[in-house]
């Protein structure tokens, strides 16, 4: 096969930042695909229907002329996230879903949770709602290596959160081991996961091996070969409840070329490229449609897209770095040879 043309995808895991980043990244999704959740952790957080429609309005402002990307934008839930917020949230039209950050998780996640237990009457109002929860599913506790810190938060708060709330729409966030697909897959159909082109692409040796390697480190970390496997055997099952989500986050390179590398791998730049290698290398092409292009809208219970893209069997080198006005920023794979390539 050397040209697969698909329905068109959304990313349902996304960081677009803002200002002068936001206008270099925001170009690369909108070239894919039609929509995206947008993650809301910018500084200060995005914490209310009002904050989240001044964003959107951002990020329609900086799309290139002519583009039909439709951000789909969230709200950060804090402690003081309130029940009459959700109810707004669940009216308006642009708002489809609650994030969840244990409180120094990753980036900007400074004003996130603590206490898992005090949020429970807002995941009430949000059951009730029928509007999903977004959750970075990490311990933060400094005595967890942070290698087990998706394992031990499953079992510590993952599992009650979804027998306390069994209708509650949750999905979980960038899922990296073993144990995060074996609970996604025996959980009900309320509870889905988003994977990432770098953990279905690297394990941790690409970050740590001959060296560091920042442009590798991410939250949640990479991590061993067989979780790998895992969630390579988990996006190419064909199973509804594993979609397509980047977790793309730019940083400049600067910020992660230093002693304290900021945690992120920018894709958004070639993302479903990056997911065809993975894709074709497991003879499985005939899978990516429906974790592209069907599995995410049906989650959300949004329409599918009814436009298509395609892409060519064609080699291609990524570029070292994007410019952008402060600076630049270095994309996931920079340098390497990609062997699928859209056609614009």
């Amino acid at each position: 096969m050397d040209k697969l043309t698909l329905t068109q995808p959304d990313d349902w895991h996304l960081h677009v930042r803002n200002g002068e980043i936001l206008k270099t990244v925001i170009a690369h999704t909108a070239r894919q695909f039609a929509r995206a959740i947008i993650m809301p952790n910018l500084k200060p957080a995005v914490t209310t229907v009002d904050e989240a429609l001044t964003y959107r309005s951002e990020i329609c402002q900086a799309l290139p002329s002519g583009s039909n990307f439709n951000p789909l934008m969230t709200l950060y839930l804090t402690p003081d996230t309130s029940v009459a917020e959700v109810k707004k949230a669940a009216l308006a039209e642009h708002i489809h879903a609650f994030k969840l950050y244990p409180a120094g998780a990753t980036t900007n996640s400074e004003s996130g949770v603590n206490d898992l237990k005090t949020i429970y009457p807002i995941l009430e109002a949000m059951e009730q709602e029928d509007i999903p929860l977004l959750i970075h599913g990490e311990v933060t506790d400094d005595a967890c290596d942070i290698f087990d810190r998706e394992k031990v938060f499953i079992e510590s708060s993952l599992a009650s959160i979804v027998k306390t709330f069994p209708d509650l729409r949750v999905v979980v966030e960038h899922v990296t081991t073993q144990e995060a697909v074996d609970f996604v897959f025996s959980a009900s159909n309320k509870v889905a996961a988003t994977i990432t082109p770098q953990h279905l692409m690297f394990n941790r040796n690409a970050l740590l091996a001959g060296g560091i390697r920042p442009h590798y480190y991410c939250l949640p970390i990479i991590k061993r070969e067989h979780h790998r496997l895992a969630l390579v055997k988990a996006a190419t099952s064909g199973n509804p409840k594993f979609f397509l989500g980047t977790d793309s986050a730019p940083h400049l390179t600067g910020s992660k070329e230093n002693s304290c590398g900021c945690a992120g791998c920018y894709s958004a730049y070639g993302a479903l490229e990056l997911y065809a290698e993975v894709f074709e290398n497991e003879d499985a092409l005939d899978k990516l449609e429906g974790f592209a292009s069907f599995y995410g809208p049906d989650f959300y219970q949004l329409p599918r897209n009814s436009n298509t893209v395609t892409l060519q069997k064609q080699a291609w080198t990524v570029p070292a770095s994007y410019p952008v006005d402060q600076g630049s920023i270095t994309p996931l794979m920079a340098n390497e040879i990609l062997s699928w390539k859209i056609l614009d």
